[in-house]
């Protein structure tokens, strides 16, 4: 009865776990500027956490697939958990150090996404062939007692691992470069744009790039930190959205559509105009193709995937900014 009570409980804490594991992974490979809490630190104390347990559900489930009338699919499903979990848990601590970027053809940030979207769909099949549901009497003084011992060890852990081994990561968990990597969002191939050809649609007019490099623009500081696993602190020469807009007189509605060549876009609200910039230079270098050229978005404080590259388009919306997906999902 203990055994079952005990093997129960871990799998409640270790369900706990997980769920934390998942709002905090999305939060902070979405959010662009710092919380009040530090997601990342959350996040790697519950993976530690979970590596903490593991002794425990070991135990567990060794009972479990030592029991004969236990299907096998729901066996099949435990070990396809523990699979994904350790797989997602081992790939974000070596990520995590900056010492390894890739394994095979596949990035480390590739596996550590791969393996938990997996493991969530697994958790999610073994709870409804194998549910475990939570009791009253889970709360008693002494379980408390044991979660709090479990807290403040997977605390000291995370201190240790950020000590010893983990790199100077942002908030965000991304490792530092020194120079920009060439990334697409999903299956965006580079575009190879002839300058000649470029036009740039904004509202009604269309500009050259002669005249968009002819526009008012600044040189400043940004970091891109992309959803990829790293970010990278650059100087970029462009020109404000509100100053292009302005250029042509075209007032912005709701919100702004920017537009890629590949047909990518995301929008940015009225409001936010004055900091988000249209690009053609990084490190005083204009911009190659991979990284955008001719022309491309910097948008501090928001994450890799605002930043659209090979910009065609930019249109006043009344569309609001909240109407689009807080992740891009094509």
């Amino acid at each position: 009865m203990r055994l079952r009570q005990g093997g129960r409980r871990v799998d409640l804490v270790l369900g706990l776990l997980l769920l934390a594991g998942v709002l905090t992974g999305i939060a902070a490979n979405t959010v662009g500027v710092g919380w009040p809490l530090d997601l990342i630190q959350i996040y790697a104390a519950a993976a530690l956490a979970i590596l903490l347990l593991t002794p425990w559900k070991f135990v567990v489930a060794r009972r479990g697939l030592g029991k004969k009338r236990r299907p096998w699919p729901v066996k099949g499903l435990s070990l396809g958990l523990a699979f994904f979990v350790l797989v997602a848990v081992g790939s974000g601590l070596l990520h995590s150090t900056g010492r390894a970027e890739f394994v095979g053809p596949l990035t480390l940030m590739q596996i550590h996404v791969g393996s938990a979207v997996g493991a969530v769909v697994v958790l999610v099949a073994h709870f409804l062939f194998h549910a475990v549901r939570p009791r009253r009497g889970d709360a008693d003084r002494r379980a408390l007692l044991r979660l709090a011992v479990l807290g403040g060890g997977a605390a000291v852990a995370t201190a240790a691992w950020d000590t010893w081994a983990a790199t100077n990561r942002r908030f965000t968990g991304s490792v530092p470069k020194a120079e920009l990597e060439v990334t697409s969002w999903f299956n965006d191939g580079i575009q190879e744009v002839d300058p000649t050809a470029y036009r740039l649609g904004v509202g009604k007019a269309e500009l050259d790039l002669d005249a968009v490099l002819a526009l008012p623009r600044e040189t400043f500081e940004a970091v891109l930190d992309c959803t990829s696993g790293w970010y990278s602190r650059q100087q970029w020469h462009g020109v404000r959205l509100s100053a292009v807009l302005a250029s042509v007189g075209v007032t912005p509605g709701r919100s702004v559509e920017v537009r890629s060549r590949t047909g990518y876009a995301r929008w940015f609200g009225a409001d936010t105009l004055d900091d988000v910039w249209l690009v053609t230079h990084v490190g005083g270098f204009p911009l190659s193709y991979g990284h955008g050229f001719p022309a491309r978005i910097v948008a501090p404080g928001r994450r890799g995937f605002w930043w659209v590259k090979w910009v065609t388009s930019i249109q006043p919306s009344d569309r609001p900014p909240w109407a689009q997906s807080f992740f891009p999902l094509s």
